[in-house]
């Protein structure tokens, strides 16, 4: 994968670059070109859209070129809309990061022009990304909602193999390196253990809980999600999310990794927890289905795309069982 590095920043060089990684925006869809191959995007002179007078926001150097954010009234030509989630998964990992902070920074700008308190028009700050109030003074920041994700996971029925120690992963990270992630810092006082034995597929007994929700594609199963309340732990989260969602009890919970979700701006954090206790009761008008899957035997599952495809895959072969196929389509209906 080709090493692509990105630099965020609020403000251009004295210099700008001539040619640009340019995020434009009509009605929330993103904009790529009608002629191009593969991804949809290529860097383009920005200037090609100054004179459609955009609201643009600068977002920082990706492999040594500006990157623009832009929300127009019109298509220009040679262009054509996109839904963001579709674009995305033709990215690499480096581009799906800018294109998802490009449509974050433009959501938020959108939602405060004016001030949440007085109702004042806001003014955007030079010297960091907010809007202030020139009446009372509240200033909005881009907003982040964090939610958890948890893959659930139990042992063997009695007499079957066991693993000799919980699941550790080589994890994917946001930037596209794959590094081995060590787990030193637990969760809940659990302590940090060695790598597990591999055992053979068909004969360890392991399963994982899936679930659907009503919106998402028919057959798709993941991992179990909920956002953070006031107040509340990403470990308490977990606890209340996994009660309330199919009713069973968890512990021995390991972080895995975090994605920027831009739908509109959530930040996934996963983790695995161990079932301790209780039999799967679906919340209504919330989970669909939930069940018990043999790693050898999991029904379709999102892509690795999103980090829910990351987690169950790399939680599964580091178990002991296959890598499960690629499910290569959206996991929500829209």
């Amino acid at each position: 994968m080709q090493r692509m590095p990105f630099t965020p920043a609020i403000k251009p060089d004295a210099t700008a670059t001539p040619d640009a990684w340019c995020f434009a925006f009509v009605e929330g869809q993103l904009l790529v070109l009608e002629q191009a191959e593969g991804q949809g995007l290529a860097p383009q002179p920005w200037s090609l859209f100054e004179p459609l007078e955009p609201a643009r926001h600068y977002l920082g150097q990706l492999d040594g070129l500006d990157c623009w954010a832009f929300t127009l009234d019109a298509v220009p030509p040679g262009w054509k809309r996109a839904p963001l989630r579709a674009a995305m998964m033709q990215f690499g990992e480096p581009l799906m990061g800018v294109a998802g902070r490009a449509a974050q920074v433009l959501e938020w700008d959108r939602a405060h022009r004016f001030c949440g308190v007085c109702g004042t028009p806001t003014e955007p700050q030079s010297h960091e990304r907010s809007r202030k109030c020139p009446a009372c003074g509240h200033t909005a920041y881009p907003r982040l909602s964090p939610a958890m994700m948890v893959l659930v996971w139990r042992g063997p029925a009695p007499g079957r193999p066991k693993l000799a120690q919980p699941p550790r992963w080589a994890a994917t990270t946001a930037e596209g390196r794959c590094g081995e992630a060590h787990f030193a810092q637990r969760s809940e006082g659990a302590e940090h253990r060695p790598e597990p034995r591999t055992v053979s597929v068909g004969a360890n007994g392991y399963e994982v809980l899936l679930a659907r929700s009503p919106h998402y594609v028919p057959g798709v199963y993941s991992a179990l999600a909920g956002f953070v309340e006031p107040g509340e732990s990403l470990e308490q989260c977990i606890h209340r999310e996994v009660a309330e969602e199919v009713g069973v009890q968890v512990t021995d919970l390991r972080y895995y990794g975090s994605q920027s979700w831009p739908f509109p701006h959530s930040l996934m954090i996963a983790y695995t927890a161990r079932w301790v206790d209780g039999e799967i009761v679906k919340q209504a008008d919330e989970i669909e289905d939930a069940n018990w899957y043999a790693l050898d035997a999991l029904p379709k599952i999102p892509p690795r795309f999103s980090i829910s495809g990351h987690l169950i895959r790399d939680t599964v072969v580091a178990m002991g069982g296959p890598e499960p196929q690629c499910f290569a389509s959206p996991v929500v209906a829209r």
